[in-house]
């Protein structure tokens, strides 16, 4: 499982904008922000108008900044309740759980740590 990523940075310019600090569209910041488009199923059209002016980037950091938040608030529901449901015996109602996860999210990082507690609860 490939768990790096550049979320962090991202996290770090949302905050920027958050106390209305102007983005600049450095060769570093179009970069990091084509890489975290990748990291959370953003199309290359996306990034490319995300990229087109300082106005447009931040709406991009928001996108992407909003899909790590909802990704990551789903995937640790589901494995606090599933981890619930098992401890009760009640393991197929926490394959479901992440069998939801898998029906929605879109993040492939996510996708990979519920697929991964879905096949653990399989053995």
């Amino acid at each position: 499982m490939n768990e790096e990523t550049d979320w962090e940075e991202v996290r770090a310019l949302a905050e920027q904008l958050e106390r209305g600090q102007p983005l600049e569209l450095s060769a570093a910041v179009c970069a990091l922000l084509r890489r975290a488009t990748q990291q959370v199923a953003l199309s290359d059209d996306d990034a490319a108008q995300g990229l087109r002016s300082p106005s447009d980037a931040a709406t991009l950091v928001a996108k992407i900044s909003r899909r790590i938040r909802v990704g990551s608030r789903r995937l640790s529901r589901a494995i606090v309740d599933a981890s619930r449901r098992q401890e009760a015996g009640d393991v197929q109602g926490a394959r479901k759980l992440f069998e939801d996860v898998l029906a929605v999210e879109v993040v492939p990082l996510y996708r990979e740590i519920a697929q991964t507690q879905l096949n653990a609860l399989g053995e």
